[in-house]
């Protein structure tokens, strides 16, 4: 009997005994002891353990945002902490003072990490100057009038414009704005968009003459200025050509998806199609000199929207024929038409404007389609957005194009973009031009009467004469 008790005593013994104590604390503590009572972490930050001893669970407590504790195992009154220190990119040494509390017993732990080294001032670049002369050295005094007045304006104020409908060349539109509003856009925008039909065959109902200047005359009389852009028509085929000849234009288009006319082949010397865009650059050729003769400096803007539509418009990869061969072969055009506007017809009246279109994710393209600084004179962009917001990421993009050497504009919108958020915005457009009076539900009435009537908007009664 007294073996049996002596037995059953030494097994309820054994099942009393921790089990995995490594360090028994044999007496619950009196007070909290620490393993440490600071810490120093260099500025790259670090990990650190702290040690707690606790006659119950302790808990910290004031922990920064650049301090994580991570919790251990409380067992026979003691757990270890984990500190990971976050990296200082602050230059100033931070500290922060934590609580270990168990109970009503509490002790501090302070952390101090040292600042990172603040870097010697660098004073940024200056931003790139906006060139100060024109690409052509034979610019007109006029055009070199405009382009300067243009230069001045940057970032201060933004010229009003509207481009021309119907037969393309006529202030239908400008006059509109006037009763609308009691002033006249600043800018009025033309299109050889029916270079072909002109002079309109005998007999036809419908006549365009773009001999007949009489719109931009009387613009660049009243200190207005004029741009002129060109919808490039084109035929099919050689027969199309031939019919287009005898006055019958159906085998003729601009859009990619409507004309299989190839540009590659057109900068080919021997082709038709080469035959047929020179002629067709010497017949624009004959009518922007009747500008020149009349001392009427021309914004203009050929090739529109090559750059940034090319990969996004229809099976054919691009919206107009000038885009649809890549970026070499529309590079190659637009120096043909240098050379020859300006070589062979002698035209110093021109300030030469290259046209992105803003698609987003196009950017990216934009450069290895730019024809160059010394090629061109203004980069434009054009705007179709839902809203008259500032467009800071166009800007940038027309920016960058040029690496700030060239004067900016919005080349073409719809709803047109409020000058004053622009300009507040930091964005430095020469000009906006509304494509039209009716398609866009924002360019209300009363938002032309705010426009035109802005300290910041430029009206053709505010300009002065650049003659």
């Amino acid at each position: 009997m007294a073996a049996l008790a002596a037995a059953l005593f030494a097994l309820w013994s054994c099942e009393k005994e921790p089990a995995g104590n490594t360090d028994p604390v044999d007496n619950a503590p009196k007070d909290i002891t620490l393993s440490a009572a600071s810490f120093e972490a260099v500025t790259a930050g670090g990990d650190f353990s702290l040690t707690v001893t606790a006659p119950s669970r302790p808990r910290i407590t004031g922990t920064p945002g650049w301090i994580t504790i991570k919790d251990g195992t409380y067992n026979n009154y003691k757990i270890t902490f984990g500190l990971a220190v976050q990296e200082n990119t602050t230059y100033e040494e931070r500290t922060a003072t934590l609580t270990v509390t168990a109970g009503s017993l509490s002790k501090t732990v302070s952390v101090k990490q040292a600042a990172a080294e603040k870097p010697e001032p660098v004073d940024p670049p200056a931003p790139a100057a906006i060139d100060e002369n024109l690409t052509n050295p034979k610019a007109s005094a006029a055009a070199k009038k405009v382009y300067d007045f243009l230069r001045e304006q940057a970032g201060s104020k933004i010229l009003s414009g509207v481009q021309s409908g119907g037969t393309a060349n006529n202030n239908d539109r400008i006059e509109e704005i006037f009763k609308k509003t009691g002033k006249h856009p600043a800018l009025a925008g033309y299109d050889y968009i029916f270079l072909q039909y002109s002079p309109t065959p005998a007999g036809w109902d419908w006549v365009v003459n773009y001999g007949d200047i009489s719109a931009a005359k009387e613009q660049w009389k009243n200190n207005g200025l004029v741009s002129f852009m060109w919808h490039w028509n084109v035929p099919n085929s050689e027969a199309d050509w031939t019919k287009g000849q005898a006055g019958d234009f159906s085998g003729y288009n601009f859009y990619c998806d409507k004309t299989s006319f190839s540009i590659n082949r057109a900068l080919q010397s021997g082709t038709w199609e080469n035959d047929f865009i020179l002629k067709d650059i010497e017949k624009v050729a004959g009518y922007l000199k009747l500008l020149q003769e009349e001392g009427i400096p021309v914004l203009w803007r050929p090739l529109h929207e090559a750059a940034g539509n090319y990969t996004l418009y229809g099976s054919n990869g691009a919206w107009f024929w000038w885009g649809r061969g890549g970026a070499e072969p529309c590079k190659k055009l637009w120096k043909l038409l240098r050379d020859k506007l300006e070589g062979e017809y002698g035209l110093d009246n021109l300030i030469w404007v290259w046209t992105l279109d803003a698609t987003p994710g196009a950017e990216k393209d934009y450069a290895s389609w730019y024809p160059g600084n010394d090629l061109v004179d203004i980069v434009g962009v054009d705007i179709y957005a839902d809203d008259t917001e500032a467009k800071s990421r166009q800007h940038k993009a027309a920016v960058d194009l040029s690496g700030g050497h060239k004067l900016v504009t919005v080349s073409e919108c719809g709803n047109i973009p409020d000058p004053s958020k622009c300009l507040a915005a930091g964005e430095t457009w020469n000009w906006f031009l509304a494509w039209d009076l009716e398609s866009y539900s924002l360019n209300t009435d009363a938002y032309w009467m705010t426009l035109m009537s802005s300290t910041r908007v430029l009206t053709r009664e505010q300009m002065p004469s650049l003659k």
